[in-house]
């Protein structure tokens, strides 16, 4: 394989950055017909680390951070040609590496993905909650403990 080139914020194109997702396996999971909303996710992410090989665009990693407490990794595409060879795992380290010590790295995973954040060291949070973009916060119950 030849040299993998890292890259911390690097320029990403709307195009190249498309079709990491499609050559990955976030394509299913993601809104590649959007363009709107695909550029919104890409400019404003405040860390994105792209791996290449010559001009070719194999590996993307974007989050969303304040750097001192949380960083939610919400992207890592690696292009399904090179998975398997680390540089879902270089990309993943890079992005810890502009963190604080304190900063935790939280992540969605994907069902297939499960094992791979595992070995990694990531630990499974059961506590998770979310909301679709379209769905309303539903009335306050006074019965419900509000945190």
């Amino acid at each position: 394989m030849d040299e993998v080139i890292y890259k911390v914020n690097d320029e990403l194109s709307l195009d190249v950055f498309v079709s990491e997702l499609q050559c990955s396996t976030l394509e299913q999971r993601r809104p590649i017909d959007d363009e709107a909303c695909i550029a919104g996710m890409l400019q404003n992410a405040n860390l994105i680390v792209t791996a290449r090989i010559g001009a070719q665009c194999v590996g993307v990693a974007r989050a969303l951070s304040n750097f001192h407490y949380a960083c939610y990794l919400s992207d890592l595409a690696v292009n399904r040609s090179y998975q398997g060879q680390g540089i879902g795992n270089s990309l993943i380290r890079l992005i810890k590496s502009q963190l604080g010590k304190r900063c935790k790295l939280i992540l969605l995973s994907a069902p297939k993905a499960v094992s791979y954040y595992r070995k990694l060291g990531f630990k499974k949070h059961p506590e998770t909650w979310f909301l679709e973009g379209e769905e309303k916060i539903a009335a306050s119950m006074s019965t419900v403990d509000e945190p």
